[in-house]
């Protein structure tokens, strides 16, 4: 196990403070934000500790406030509803006495019943494309600060991707990508933590793709970008340590706003989860253009 996973495993493990109470805490990276991704699992993690013997099939959230790395966050669980096939949940995460996300999630039990999916796009295997390791060796050296920084980081997620054209152009690309993603190390068995883990890795590279048509990237510091809200939908099991195909694209950007689909493949052409998130891409005025270090 990897340094990075172990301590997303640990991030991971809220500490129970009362009866649909929980208290979770950031990683010291460095970011002056939490990762969103972060807030998604945790805020799954809290939810599925009040549900026993139905998974979760999918969950809708909103960011209200951007995270404060250093301090904890809270977690409030509202037991909706315990249905006899589908329990409903309610989370908000709270920091400095204000939300700062809250996402509904439901479960279901576990039901045979029809089938069908999209089939998985034809793309180079992940052995044959770039690892990260040769990514950095290639283009670091050359990378804007804030990408550099980005990439040196030992992170929980590898990332994969087919297309590097965005990395190294500033040209209008089609608003879509393709990438491989899995966790860096092995992870424990228990199905819940892969559903935790994969809902974490979600919210990476998904707001880029609105960013390729205009030839931006969200590390532009004239930019401001930030995740407004997330949804995922779970369709069939999976391990968040194989390889997955994340496949996006964003069908519509208007009003500061860039909307963005994922659909997520194991290596056998399953489909086995869907995305969809909202983000802000809003133009910062010349005096502010500062900029700040990404979330993610």
């Amino acid at each position: 196990m990897t340094d990075a996973i172990g301590t997303l495993l640990d991030v991971l493990d809220l500490e129970k403070l009362e009866e649909n109470l929980y208290r979770g805490r950031s990683p010291d990276v460095g970011w002056q934000r939490v990762f969103g991704g972060l807030v998604i699992g945790q805020s799954l993690v809290a939810a599925a500790r009040t549900v026993e013997d139905r998974a979760v099939h999918s969950l809708h959230g909103y960011f209200m406030l951007p995270g404060d790395p250093t301090i904890p966050i809270v977690y409030q669980v509202d037991r909706i509803r315990d249905g006899k096939s589908f329990t409903t949940r309610r989370v908000v995460a709270v920091q400095h006495g204000k939300a700062i996300f809250s996402m509904s999630c439901s479960f279901q039990v576990e039901e045979e019943g029809l089938a069908h999916q999209v089939p998985m796009p034809e793309v180079p295997a992940p052995e044959d494309l770039p690892s990260e390791a040769k990514l950095r060796e290639a283009f670091l050296d050359a990378a804007p600060e804030p990408v550099r920084r980005y990439w040196e980081q030992d992170r929980p997620i590898e990332i994969r991707p087919v297309d590097l054209r965005h990395y190294m152009s500033r040209d209008s690309l089609d608003p879509r990508q393709t990438v491989w993603i899995r966790a860096t190390g092995p992870l424990p068995d228990d199905p819940a933590i892969h559903r935790c883990v994969l809902a974490y890795a979600s919210d990476m590279t998904l707001l880029d793709t609105s960013l390729f048509y205009h030839g931006r990237s969200v590390f532009d510091r004239d930019l401001q970008v930030a995740s407004l809200d997330h949804a995922l939908w779970f369709h069939r099991p999976f391990r968040a340590d194989a390889w997955l195909l994340y496949v996006e694209d964003s069908p519509s950007a208007s009003g500061a706003r860039g909307f963005n689909r994922g659909s997520l493949f194991s290596r056998d052409g399953r489909l086995i989860a869907s995305v969809a998130q909202e983000g802000l891409i809003r133009p910062r005025p010349p005096s502010d253009a500062k900029g700040v270090v990404p979330r993610f």
